[in-house]
């Protein structure tokens, strides 16, 4: 298999994750960290539900992860997402020591991997991460915009409802 084909892969069940959020009422955005080729940890959003701002996929992937190796160190990991991270995943995911992000839709309104901002490519920093964007980028993007399409026409009834 080529690398894009790996990528693509771990995407495509990333998306399935994605959809476990969606269910639940939550911006569909799954995570997921594979070491090796095998799959370690993995995660959605739960913010809403769990009444927590932390409760990003990565987040939770990333706490999974920890508590799989025993290291608070993701030394030699992907970690694949549906969502460009954020500027706290992108953190987590810096201090975590993982090797490389792979996401799918990039976010121009917070995306930390160049899309609003670019943290993964400050100087200075003590460990570099490579990131690859855009994979499966068609299938993240419509998941997303279908979701707050469908979350506009919600709040558009209820508010038809109350007058």
């Amino acid at each position: 298999m080529t690398q894009i084909e790996i990528d693509e892969f771990w995407m495509q069940q990333a998306l399935e994750l994605a959809l476990k959020a969606q269910e639940i009422g939550e911006i569909p955005v799954g995570a997921l960290l594979v070491k090796d080729n095998q799959l370690i940890a993995s995660g959605w959003n739960r913010s809403i539900i769990d009444h927590n701002p932390t409760a990003h996929a990565e987040i939770i992937a990333l706490q999974q992860a920890g508590q799989a190796l025993s290291n608070y160190r993701l030394l030699d990991t992907t970690l694949y997402v549906t969502l460009e991270p954020c500027i706290m995943c992108a953190g987590a995911i810096i201090h975590s020591r993982i090797g490389r992000v792979v996401y799918g839709a990039k976010d121009f309104k917070t995306g930390a991997c160049g899309s609003y901002i670019n943290i993964m490519g400050q100087a200075g920093l003590n460990h570099y991460v490579d990131v690859t964007g855009g994979v499966l980028a068609e299938k993240c993007s419509s998941m997303l915009s279908a979701f707050f399409k469908m979350r506009r026409e919600q709040k558009k009834a209820q508010k038809r409802q109350q007058s």
